[in-house]
């Protein structure tokens, strides 16, 4: 098999090319989980994706001899659809829909007027550029990178109903910008385009996506359960796995039958967390799929700002020095190409949302409903909160290298990136002065839905307390009877502590509070005797692991609802 790989190569440069790939990733792999923990030793709270950009950029220094040559079309079917696919999967569905209109007239509307108005500007800025070349960075510049923009502003910063706008925006222009760069470099090489026939390709590359990578998660997750568990131990593993596959797949089928594999990710993480939901699915499987997708999620998130800090170095300062060696009026010309569209981008993007915001304030008060006017700094945010990141990268990399324009195309885009980023770190923070953290936007509904879950389980006990009592003796209904009380008290406290009475509250909750200190105690207590038993031999490990994680997932409950609870 490795002469077969390494075909017309030495057995012994082949293996040392295998190892320097995996030394590679290692080094990778260690560098995102050094960066995680190294965020919290700086003086300074920074965000984690410009800290990993910084750690590739040290990385790319000659002294480390670590290079990584960015493959556009392996970094888009390695990276993107697993963190689309989470994205998908997370995204709220409800509030997705509530704001669809907006988030299609950004995801659509504004790309696509992104694309004509900025490759005009383009190509009148920099006549040498081709207009299709043109059209082509514009594409590649218009999709937004939600990743990015929630590492730099943290979560529950950014207003949610706006931070909805911009996940779900960044959701779907990625496709549209991406099928945009397609019909440009189409045009560049044939030196043909047909506004008609694009169009119609759009709709039917876009439906074809949604409708496979929904087609490709129902029909996963519609195998019968024994399969998907392929044990009688009920192990999650392999339904775990399998979920890992599903984004690839989705990805992969649509692009080979000339659909968006980008648009059949995201399509497949939101059919993921409907069919995930349903009876069929065990907790374990859910529980096991949301500690490995969280992994999954930090550890490509990583490597990708990782990888964009890696090639900036090397676009960015060749391109510099090479025009230096030229004239410093030539430097000074490629600063000013990257400032002018900076200024065009986030020009389009205000006057954009502005307008939208107007038309829809207008059509509120024709019906008699007071709205007010966008405020400068909900415009302000979604303006800077277009951030720029790694698929706009890959997108500008996979321009034909034949294509005149190419290189400075690539240098206006990775440079776009890296401005945009950093006014983001700058300009998110200032614009968000002031307004307090969100700390639950639903609690309403949440204390409603517990309250209505506790009803529902007192039901449930009462009803199966009368089928058990019916087939036991006397002493076996005052066990059942005492058995019930407590389960029942449990619930009762919990519904007071819900109601709307403030003295009951108040004391539901302080009982609370102490059952959850004495749980608490006694879980930790359970813990230093199954290690104390493990230290003596009286257990092996096989034993400790198992009792150790019924003891986890009952504190990690506690600690869950503690906190739902104080927010």
């Amino acid at each position: 098999m490795l002469d077969a790989v390494c075909a017309g190569r030495s057995r012994a440069s082949c293996s040392s090319a295998h190892m320097e790939i995996v030394f590679t990733v290692l080094i990778l792999l260690l560098v995102v989980a050094l960066s995680g923990f190294g965020l919290s030793l700086l003086p300074i709270k920074l965000p984690l994706p410009l800290i990993q950009i910084a750690i590739g950029a040290c990385l790319a220094w000659p002294g480390f001899a670590l290079h990584v040559t960015f493959d556009p079309d392996l970094f888009m079917l390695l990276f993107i659809p697993p963190l689309l696919f989470a994205d998908g999967w997370r995204i709220p569905k409800r509030e997705l829909y509530m704001q669809r209109r907006a988030i299609l007239m950004l995801a659509l509307g504004l790309v696509f007027i992104t694309v004509g108005v900025l490759g005009y500007f383009l190509h009148a800025m920099i006549p040498a550029m081709p207009l299709p070349i043109a059209f082509a960075l514009a594409a590649v510049l218009s999709p937004t990178d939600a990743v990015a923009l929630t590492g730099i502003a943290g979560r529950n910063r950014i207003p949610a109903n706006l931070m909805h706008i911009l996940e779900g925006e960044a959701l779907m222009n990625d496709a549209s910008g991406l099928v945009a760069l397609k019909f440009a470099i189409a045009a560049a090489v044939t030196g043909v385009f047909s506004l008609r026939d694009a169009t119609i390709s759009f709709f039917i590359i876009a439906a074809g996506g949604l409708a496979i990578g929904a087609a490709i998660s129902w029909a996963v997750t519609e195998i019968p359960s024994r399969l998907v568990k392929f044990s009688d131990d009920e192990d999650p593993a392999a339904g775990v796995i399998l979920t890992i596959l599903i984004p690839f797949a989705a990805y992969v089928v649509a692009e080979h039958v000339g659909c968006s594999g980008i648009l059949a990710a995201v399509s497949a993480g939101m059919m993921m967390n409907i069919q995930s939901l349903r009876e069929g699915i065990p907790s374990a499987v859910r529980v096991r799929m949301t500690s490995t997708w969280t992994m999954i999620e930090f550890v490509f998130n990583g490597m990708v700002f990782i990888l964009l800090g890696l090639q900036f170095p090397h676009i960015l300062g060749q391109a510099l020095i090479e025009a230096h060696h030229d004239s410093d009026a030539q430097v000074g010309l490629l600063i000013g190409y990257v400032i002018a569209t900076l200024v065009a981008l986030y020009s389009l993007r205000f006057v954009w949302v502005y307008s939208l915001r107007w038309v829809a304030a207008r059509k509120t008060a024709k019906r008699g409903i007071e709205s007010a006017a966008p405020g400068f700094r909900t415009l302000a945010l979604t303006t800077i909160g277009g951030v720029r990141g790694a698929l706009t990268l890959a997108g500008v990399l996979s321009l034909p290298v034949t294509l005149a324009g190419r290189d400075l195309a690539i240098f206006i885009a990775s440079a776009v990136i890296l401005v945009s980023l950093l006014i983001a770190v700058v300009g998110l923070p200032l614009m968000l002065r002031g307004i307090e953290r969100e700390k639950n936007p639903h609690a309403a509904e949440e204390r409603m839905a517990r309250r209505r879950a506790a009803q529902a389980a007192i039901r449930a006990v009462d009803d199966t307390h009368d089928e058990l009592v019916e087939q036991m003796d006397e002493a076996g209904s005052a066990r059942c009877a005492d058995s019930t009380a407590r389960v029942m008290g449990m619930y009762r406290r919990r519904l007071e502590s819900l109601g709307d009475e403030e003295a009951p509250r108040v004391a539901a909750k302080k009982s609370e509070l102490l059952e959850t200190r004495l749980k608490m105690a006694a879980l930790r207590a359970e813990r230093a005797e199954l290690l104390r038993l493990r230290s003596l031999q009286e257990i092996n490990d096989e034993t400790l692991n198992k009792l150790m994680r019924e003891v986890d997932l009952s504190e990690t409950a506690i600690v869950n609802r503690k906190r739902g609870t104080t927010s």
